[in-house]
């Protein structure tokens, strides 16, 4: 396969101005029909030896939860709630970090984000999108654009839902997904002389920092008449007044009527969310233009003894009149009684003539302006820097996203296109590698609008304060003309607001708040967070950002330097509150000087970062390598120096921090025996493949980094180390044929590892000379393709992550024996980065047969961190998936005949130079170094695994 000409996908895209049919899917599309069969994934088991091996950790993992659910909060991880699992998921709705909506290809509104990292999966039911179509022949026919669910056998109330008519069976109908779009193409339903296709369209923009952060989706149906008579058609959208769960039965909603410009009309629905999470308003609306007549039913009772029309009655009105406007309906509903459900509807309809096409179009907005973390700490969200943090903003968010949906349509477009119409790609790989991206939507992602959080009374109940407003002051906001009067409580919120910012200004600047490293006059994009996955709440988990972060450099750089900034400050961060952790049970602090954070935390983040204590991540040797690699990768994708200035000091003390870790001088560090990197159940011991090649591609960039700052010394500082260190790599652990595991001399560690050459990936990635030689990677990468991937299903399933040099898949640990889809992909990237393309394709197109295509195992739109041999999933809906966008760049990069960077000094540096910044160097990480009664395992754990090897030896 030809590797020139590659089209660099993360290009800005937003002067064009093509105009997209909405009613013609994509070229290339992930594609079902609306009645395939939905197979439940299964989730992994334990085997008895890693029950044994893990029993303390389980143990302590579920008085974890207990105490975290006595205090409200969430624990990082709670494997003992289950919760709902399907596959029939699709394109979700909304851009980024403004909340999310997942939506099933069936037709369904489920999986609810709207306050992360809470998930309701659950659809609800009466949001639809329903059709009734009337002929001059009299034919006449209605149905719900969606199957009918079996939980609807259980509404109780003749009155409810349930009377609608559900009458798709969704055998001739298919529906289209390439993120951020879908197409439901409905053929001959209900109508069978009509074709109705519903296009779905967020603004998920790259380059785009404007409306990419908006929460909204347009849906555009386009009806065609294929019939010799004239059809007389009504679209229904119905929208329950619900956050999904059991929200809507909280009491207290209300829903009013929306009128705007250029014909949109629709329904406000205000939620009064319960559990002391923000209020939210939904709009729900459709633009009435010739032809095309819109109305709206602003109150029905979805369920329970509310007052007013029922659902039943709302179905029967639209039937029979195709219009709401003779409805006898208030402007406004008077509020939801608890245990009641209320819902909203807009009518569009539409007279269709014989071969004739009309096209109908319909908005739905969210507004919840604000963020509150269980620390009390409150954040705008990004979109507001547009429309204001009053959360009054959904009904015009609906009205412009209406109007202006056809130019980011173009926009995306013109993105997109190009991959698409390369035919030298396999047909699956531009499919998935945009599917792929819906995490950005649904990993739970937030983006703030980078301005200081609003602190709730919660947070300063120790501390004494006045927000100084006199009752005069106040008088004269209320005795101005009505016409320049402020309200009195956006007034009242500014001054909280202001007083609290100045209380917590020392406690800002202990955080990990990146945009203190911005100069004066560069912008704040605000601040980027998304969850390691849905089921492992920690916000921008660090090592497997590292896999996941080619998508954002790609796409959104400005989000990318957010993160890598945020943490350049959290390695300047020294926290000592004790945390216990749950391998060792050992209390120990929650973050030194020098070392890179797991995570920005859960409950408090950039404030209280670590949430993962399942280790001393303290003590990890991937963490620092990994913010390194990130960091002059990005200079090199972004070629942002004032951005290399500000986390220079960064980087060289995360560099000074490591040298510890090198016990025996030799420049190599050591794995300490614990899963002490992101393979976080597997051991490692000695000089590890994985932990070492990045130690060696580190020191590399480092040095790279330092000639990009103008630093000579550490440029020839850091060279000379990786000369070093990348001989002893070499040295101890190649075999002939691959890299070892690690060389502790166990009899793991001949395990064959997929991801044995991440620092020679990150290296080449960022133009850095290779870590090994060139035709040992080749020869490794050919073991791992062998190996790996092919002895597992015939090459079906991705690369398992250890298997031994006989041919079986290495059980040391849990881990060990998984499939990574994220680390697959990494490898694949790898892979076309050393010339091996085609093997690349191969290799990747495992996971798409397992988490994707219509025979596996039911992963779309949630690929988990892991699956196993026995087809049995871990962890969906995770982040490291994203290093699909990985072998993109390296697509891109290699054709682009990217060269690497003459980083070798060209005058070989005085060993006095050498030997006097190390005298430097060794004093800042001497003063950086860990206790030395620092265990690494405790010995009641060290103890307990003994006899289980004794037992299962």
């Amino acid at each position: 396969m030809s590797e020139e000409n590659f089209m660099d996908n993360g290009k800005d895209v937003k002067s064009s101005a093509t105009k997209v049919d909405p009613a013609v899917p994509a070229s290339l599309t992930w594609q079902r029909k609306i009645d395939s069969e939905v197979k439940a994934p299964r989730e992994f088991a334990l085997t008895a030896k890693e029950i044994l091996q893990m029993a303390p950790v389980g143990i302590r993992l579920w008085f974890l939860v207990r105490e975290e659910a006595a205090k409200g909060r969430l624990a990082f991880i709670d494997p003992f709630s289950k919760h709902s699992v399907t596959s029939s998921h699709g394109v979700p709705l909304g851009g980024i970090g403004s909340g999310s909506i997942g939506r099933s290809f069936k037709g369904e509104f489920q999986r609810w984000q709207l306050f992360p990292p809470k998930c309701e999966d659950e659809p609800v039911l009466a949001n639809q999108f329903s059709a009734f179509v009337s002929r001059a022949n009299g034919k006449k026919y209605s149905s719900v654009l969606c199957p009918r669910n079996p939980k609807l056998a259980k509404q109780e109330s003749e009155s409810g839902i349930s009377s609608w008519d559900w009458n798709l069976k969704g055998d001739k109908s298919t529906y289209h997904a390439l993120y951020p779009r879908s197409w439901t193409v409905y053929e001959g339903e209900p109508d069978p002389e009509l074709r109705i296709v519903c296009r779905q369209v967020s603004p998920f923009i790259p380059h785009n920092y404007k409306e990419s952060s908006f929460p909204v989706s347009v849906f555009t149906f386009t009806i065609h008449n294929l019939g010799d008579t004239t059809a007389d058609a009504t679209l229904l959208f119905t929208w329950a007044n619900s956050v999904g769960g059991d929200s809507e039965f909280s009491g207290g909603h209300y829903n009013s009527k929306l009128m705007m410009n250029d014909g949109v009309k629709g329904v406000l629905l205000h939620h009064k969310t319960a559990n002391g999470l923000p209020s939210l308003s939904y709009a729900i609306s459709a633009q009435e233009t010739d032809g095309i007549s819109v109305s709206v039913c602003p109150f029905f009772t979805v369920s329970g003894k509310q007052n007013g029309i029922t659902a039943k009655d709302m179905w029967k009105i639209i039937k029979e009149h195709r219009s709401f406007d003779d409805l006898d309906a208030s402007e406004a509903s008077t509020q939801s009684e608890h245990g009641s459900s209320i819902g909203a509807a807009v009518a569009a309809s539409a007279t269709v003539l014989p071969g004739e096409s009309i096209i109908i179009t319909f908005s739905l907005a969210w507004d919840c302006p604000e963020v509150q973390f269980p620390s009390g700490k409150i954040y705008s969200r990004r979109y507001t820097k547009f429309y204001g943090t009053h959360g009054d903003a959904a009904a015009q968010i609906a009205y412009d996203a209406i109007l202006g949906h056809s130019q980011w349509e173009s926009w995306i477009e013109d993105w997109q296109r190009p991959i698409l119409e390369d035919k030298r790609l396999p047909a699956w790989y531009p499919i998935t590698l945009f599917n792929e991206l819906y995490y950005l939507n649904s990993g739970g992602t937030l983006w703030t609008d980078g301005s200081s959080p609003l602190h709730s009374l919660a947070g300063v109940r120790e501390k004494k304060f006045s927000l100084d407003k006199s009752q005069s002051s106040l008088k004269n906001i209320i005795d101005v003309p009505q016409q320049q009067q402020n309200d009195t409580a956006v007034s009242v919120l500014e001054k909280m607001a202001s007083t609290l910012e100045q209380l917590h200004a020392s406690t800002a600047s202990n955080s990990a708040f990146g945009t203190k490293l911005l100069e004066e006059g560069e912008e704040n994009i605000g601040h980027f967070l998304y969850l390691e996955g849905i089921e492992y709440r920690m916000w921008n988990t660090y090592d497997v950002h590292f896999y996941a972060s080619f998508a954002l450099v790609m796409l959104f750089p400005k989000l990318e330097l957010s993160i890598q900034r945020d943490f350049a400050a959290a390695v300047m961060l020294h926290d000592p509150t004790k945390v216990k952790t749950l391998s060792e049970g050992e209390w120990v602090q929650r973050k030194v000087l020098g070392a890179v954070p797991h995570d920005l935390g859960i409950n408090d983040p950039w404030f209280e970062v670590n949430g993962y204590n399942l280790h001393n991540t303290d003590r990890w040797k991937d963490l620092n390598p990994k913010f390194v690699l990130q960091v002059y990768r990005d200079v090199v994708a972004t070629g942002d120096k004032k951005f290399a200035l500000a986390v220079w000091p960064s980087v060289y003390v995360a560099m000074a921090y490591m040298a510890q870790f090198d016990k025996d001088g030799d420049g190599m560090i050591e794995n300490e025996g614990f899963p002490d990197q992101t393979y976080d159940t597997w051991s490692a011991s000695g000089v590890s493949a994985y932990c070492g090649g990045l130690w060696v591609a580190a020191l590399q960039a480092a040095s790279a980094l330092a000639r990009e700052v103008g630093d000579k010394n550490s440029q020839d500082y850091f060279w000379s180390k990786f000369q070093k260190a990348k001989v002893v790599y070499e040295k101890k652990l190649w075999n002939g044929s691959y890299f070892n595991y690690d060389n502790s001399g166990s009899r793991y560690s001949s395990s064959i590892q997929a991801d044995q050459l991440a620092g020679q990936w990150y290296a080449r990635a960022s133009g850095l000379m290779p870590i090994v030689d060139e035709d040992k990677a080749r020869i490794a990468l050919e073991k791992v393709y062998n190996f790996n991937v092919m002895k597992i299903k015939d090459g079906k399933r991705g690369a398992v992550n250890g298997m031994h040099p006989d041919g079986k898949v290495d059980t040391a640990s849990m881990q060990s024996r998984e499939i990574w889809s994220g680390v697959t992909y990494a490898l694949s990237a790898t892979m076309i980065q050393e010339g091996l393309v085609e093997m690349a394709f191969q290799t990747a197109s495992g996971i798409y047969e397992a988490a994707w295509s219509e025979t596996g195992l039911g992963y779309s739109f949630q690929t988990p961190e892991a699956w196993n041999t026995n087809d049995q999933y871990r962890s969906l809906t995770y982040m490291r998936p994203l290093a699909i966008w990985a072998m993109q760049w390296a697509l891109t990069r290699t054709s682009n005949k990217q060269k690497q960077f003459g980083l070798e000094p060209e005058v070989e540096p005085e060993p006095s130079s050498l030997m006097k910044h190390d005298i430097g160097f060794s004093r800042v990480s001497r003063l950086l170094n860990l206790p030395n009664e620092a265990s690494a395992k405790g010995t009641v754990q060290t103890l307990f695994e003994y006899a289980c090897r004794r037992m299962m030896s």
